[in-house]
């Protein structure tokens, strides 16, 4: 059979090392994929690390395991029942995988499912080994395979490096649409400084959003955030006041229209909680990133206020699909990324040096294997 280089996690806490294994075969309703260049997220040192500590409820794939959550590359070959896909295709691979078979699968609904598994990383569901079974290649190989529904054809105008990032842009589009984003909004983006908080300003921008308002702890980064469009992007630094308050006196006390709280996964509570309260009667709060502990909301100021919380995870390939849309029509311009690559055998560095990366939303870390 032929062979390919992959990094393989043997060990957790360990470094990745290059092995040399078969070069899969697709399946009926696969596709190969040649990869090209794979997105590094921020939190991947952490999920090779500590995820098992931190979420032991959501399992990673059985060791050792090729980890890379974000390819992008040419179809190599597809299966006997592919239709729509061909060999030569330019296109990112989405991870989410499911069962396919179940009532929301059914229904399009893939992120719904029950064994809801983003490949080449981590699964929420406790059986999420037999999805990683079925799919064990992550994007941190040569080649990997796929199902059908997982393409996401990418325009001449979209590099490969920058379809690494789409797993991340994605996930903002998700929550946008979650917040129905539309023109005449006034948004507010808590974290907007990280990669979720600057990709969603710029497809709410994209979406029409009247005014985006962000907050952010780096000042150099919040600065840069506000160059991207001064007259309709205002920043302001936490631990200047209250989010939920400044976002009011931006609205002549009305409140915006949505909140997306793109925070980390160990930032205070209270955070969230501030910026809450800047939303308007009736509006809308998308968590698509994560706080330190659990949530003390005032469930009777949510019925007074008719405000929905919303928990928004990954996107849908229909989503993927608009956003490579966008591209194209130079509605959304990915030139803000600032694209750092590495050669396969550096993976390790990759991994460790995004993980302290000082450009925040802006960067885009990608291995090239």
């Amino acid at each position: 059979m032929a062979k390919m280089l992959a990094a393989r996690l043997h060990a957790l806490g360990e470094p990745m090392s290059v092995d040399t294994i078969d070069v899969p075969t697709p399946r009926p309703t696969d596709v190969l994929v040649r990869v090209k260049a794979c997105g590094i997220v921020p939190n991947m040192a952490n999920v090779i690390n500590n995820w098992p500590t931190w979420y032991p409820y959501q399992p990673l794939p059985r060791l050792p395991a090729i980890f890379g959550l974000d390819p992008a590359g040419v179809v190599e070959a597809v299966g006997e029942a592919v239709l729509n896909t061909k060999p030569g295709d330019r296109v990112y691979v989405s991870p989410l995988r499911s069962c396919g078979s179940c009532q929301v699968c059914r229904g399009g609904e893939l992120s719904r499912c029950r064994y809801f598994t983003l490949n080449g990383y981590f699964s929420t569901s406790r059986d999420g080994q037999r999805i990683f079974d079925l799919y064990p290649y992550g994007g941190f190989a040569e080649y990997m395979t796929a199902p059908q529904h997982a393409i996401v054809d990418i325009p001449d105008n979209m590099t490969f490096e920058q379809a690494g990032k789409l797993g991340y842009i994605g996930t903002s589009y998700g929550a946008l649409k979650h917040a129905a984003a539309g023109p005449g909004q006034v948004a507010l983006i808590d974290g907007i400084t990280g990669t979720l908080g600057v990709a969603s300003t710029l497809l709410a921008l994209a979406s029409g959003v009247s005014k985006v308002l962000g907050t952010g702890r780096n000042e150099d980064l919040l600065k840069r955030v506000k160059e991207l469009d001064p007259d309709r992007i205002e920043v302001m630094r936490l631990g200047d006041g209250s989010s939920g308050e400044w976002a009011k006196s931006r609205t002549s006390g009305e409140g915006v229209d949505f909140v997306i709280s793109a925070l980390g996964a160990k930032a205070p509570v209270e955070t969230m909680l501030d910026s809450m309260q800047g939303v308007r009667r009736g509006g809308k709060v998308i968590n698509v990133g994560g706080v330190g502990d659990r949530l003390p909301v005032d469930v009777k100021w949510l019925m007074d206020e008719q405000v929905q919380l919303i928990g928004s995870n990954w996107f849908s390939t229909a989503q993927g699909q608009e956003i490579a849309g966008m591209v194209a029509t130079g509605a959304l311009d990915l030139s803000y990324l600032i694209t750092k690559s590495f050669p396969l055998s550096k993976v390790n560095e990759a991994i460790s040096g995004r993980a302290t990366d000082h450009d925040g939303g802006f960067s885009n870390y990608v291995v090239i294997p």
